[in-house]
């Protein structure tokens, strides 16, 4: 295979992850909404969602494209981190870029593994594992020394991240990871105003899901800790919640079609095949 034509099958690859990462989510949101206002639906997670494709007619099939996608948008992010596909450097802003890179390809390899779970047959998940995980996980920190203090920093991280979403969303910076100049001025228009509410509803998940990490260690309980199943269900227990939670499950479905913008539109660079940039030794 020359390097051209390697260079597009990537290309391809990554866009197609793009694609499942918008239908996943897109998926939560859609559920979400459900579940603000009729019984048909259920706050839940990526992971959880996976087990609601593979119960539809025609699941395995499509749980089988949907994993072949998140395998894609997993490769890419490995690439962004461990080759510097986007040229981020060393500097720190780089590093600490590339860093949440491989963050993301780890957490995606991790639903490309359920979903190949799920198409061998294996117990679906549900959203009391994904919650249970979070506590388990925020347990094992709180038990160790100076835990509060770990497990608080990891809450102010995430509210962090949360906060860089709501920065991207206002502030449009993430135009800059588009092809703008292949859209209309129309198609522009309206790819910001998605980008816009998308992220911003992202911004909040992570903000909430901060929060409550950081109330685990203040409490010094885990069972304060939630997964994005519970912070969209403590959302619908609030006053007015049916309406809080509709509102961050629309921006939910924005944000799923918002990827599928990246899918079409997103500036993807393979990197050269050559080792030496696995550690940014190359030129």
């Amino acid at each position: 295979m020359t390097q051209s034509t390697q260079s597009e099958w990537i290309e391809r690859f990554a866009r197609f992850g793009y694609a499942a990462k918008g239908f996943v989510y897109g998926l939560v949101g859609i559920l979400a909404l459900q579940a603000a206002f009729t019984k048909g639906g259920q706050t839940t997670d990526p992971k959880g969602v996976l087990s609601t494709i593979i119960e539809q007619p025609f699941g395995q099939a499509l749980l089988f494209f949907v994993t072949l996608g998140l395998m894609g948008y997993a490769m890419w992010r490995f690439l962004q981190a461990f080759m510097d596909a986007d040229h981020k450097g060393t500097a720190l802003k780089g590093l600490i870029e590339r860093f949440g890179f491989g963050m993301s390809a780890v957490i995606y390899s991790g639903f490309a593994f359920t979903a190949i779970k799920l198409l061998m047959g294996n117990e679906a998940s549900s959203r009391e594992q994904s919650d249970q995980s979070a506590q388990h996980w925020t347990a094992r920190f709180l038990s160790q020394p100076f835990g509060e203090w770990l497990v608080g920093l990891a809450g102010a991280v995430v509210m962090g991240v949360g906060f860089y979403y709501f920065y991207k969303a206002f502030t449009g910076k993430f135009r800059k990871e588009l092809n703008i100049r292949e859209m209309t001025p129309q198609e522009e228009k309206w790819v910001m105003r998605a980008g816009r509410v998308g992220l911003s509803a992202r911004g909040v998940i992570f903000v909430m899901i901060g929060w409550f990490l950081m109330q685990a260690a203040y409490q010094s309980d885990a069972k304060e800790a939630k997964a994005l199943p519970g912070t969209l269900e403590a959302l619908l227990s609030q006053p007015y919640g049916s309406w809080l939670l509709g509102i961050v499950a629309v921006g939910l479905v924005i944000y799923g079609l918002y990827m599928g913008v990246h899918a079409r539109y997103q500036r993807i660079r393979p990197p050269q095949a050559d080792p030496r940039q696995v550690l940014n030794l190359g030129k």
